[in-house]
């Protein structure tokens, strides 16, 4: 069985609908109970948890445990109130207690959703950043706290592995594309719509389409499935350990990701206006170096820029997930 605590959220709801289709038994868990009904109508066990309180473990299977993968975080796009004791108690605190669980339970094997945000001084570099890079945060921001409690979760976990040989998996992922619950999402506790939902709206409507910053820019886009995928993969190879960068290892830039935007969602002979805004604030680029990845279990992109857009025009005409759109909206 494979435990995934985040399981109400973006990429553990992905994640386990990816395990079951593999034939994997699942046993979901999240902070919020909304998704019960989903899990239950699809014969997955699903428990509703509170990382922060080790009282919920107990609700948790004890036994023939093959994995625990843990998506489920404080993050700064869900905070409308800034308190650094939230991100200590889930990300730090909870973090603790699913090694404790792990730990007296016997699992062999964690897999940790952690944020590029780690690097974040590199982003700007000339070159592919790798898992040799040190750590590079930017003590100011939104992101500050939540980074320094991913940090510290990442040392908790290698201090298991040392300690009691529960093997440790860390994802360090760059923002993760797909249709989920972040049409809107915080920053510096105000709503804002992000840059590539944005994009997607204007050229639905008709346009115009506005590039902000310099349209050469680029940035490693990776999607929620193929993220979901490496997962599985890491689950299934003994090799696998350590830090991985889970991205595309592909260089996407801005202008790119606008006429791909247009060539997927725009109407037949609709003609879309794209207004360059250089004056705009917009131009972090990143990529990162995946071979350890590819070399150590297979990991392989399956869906790059073209194929990711077209994927997430077909999940957002079924509505797949609809259960995650509930907290969608965030300025009413």
């Amino acid at each position: 069985m494979i435990i995934v605590f985040g399981a109400s959220g973006f990429i553990g709801t992905y994640l386990v609908d990816e395990l079951v289709s593999t034939g994997r038994k699942v046993f979901a868990t999240g902070w919020k109970n909304i998704p019960h009904d989903y899990y239950k109508n699809k014969n997955i066990e699903f428990a509703q948890v509170n990382l922060s309180c080790m009282a919920d473990f107990d609700q948790l299977p004890k036994e023939n445990i093959e994995a625990v993968v843990v998506c489920s975080a404080h993050l700064p796009a869900n905070v409308q109130e800034y308190d650094p004791q939230h991100y200590i108690d889930i990300n730090v605190t909870g973090t603790l207690n699913v090694m404790e669980y792990c730990r007296r339970i016997h699992a062999g094997k964690v897999l940790f959703a952690s944020t590029h945000s780690t690097v974040a001084q590199l982003w700007n570099v000339d070159r592919p950043i790798t898992e040799e890079d040190q750590r590079s945060i930017i003590y100011t921001g939104d992101h500050a706290m939540y980074t320094i409690t991913k940090i510290t979760a990442e040392e908790i976990i290698k201090h298991y592995e040392k300690q009691y040989g529960i093997a440790g998996i860390v994802f360090r992922l760059p923002a993760v594309y797909g249709y989920g619950p972040h049409s809107e999402i915080y920053e510096d506790e105000k709503p804002r719509i992000p840059g590539f939902e944005r994009i997607i709206r204007s050229v639905i409507s008709g346009g115009p389409v506005e590039i902000w910053g310099d349209p050469t820019t680029g940035r490693d886009l990776v999607y929620v499935k193929d993220v979901a995928h490496a997962f599985v993969l890491a689950i299934d190879n003994k090799k696998a350990s350590g830090l991985y960068n889970i991205a595309s290892g592909i260089r996407t830039s801005l202008e790119e990701l606008v006429r791909g935007v247009i060539d997927v969602f725009s109407q037949p002979n609709k003609d879309i206006k794209v207004i360059y805004r250089p004056e705009k604030p917009n131009n972090v680029s990143y990529l990162y170096d995946i071979r350890k990845a590819q070399q150590d279990f297979g990991y392989v992109i399956q869906y790059p820029c073209k194929r990711m857009l077209e994927d997430y025009k077909l999940e957002m005409q079924i509505k797949r997930f609809n259960h995650l759109i509930y907290r969608e909206i965030k300025s009413t």
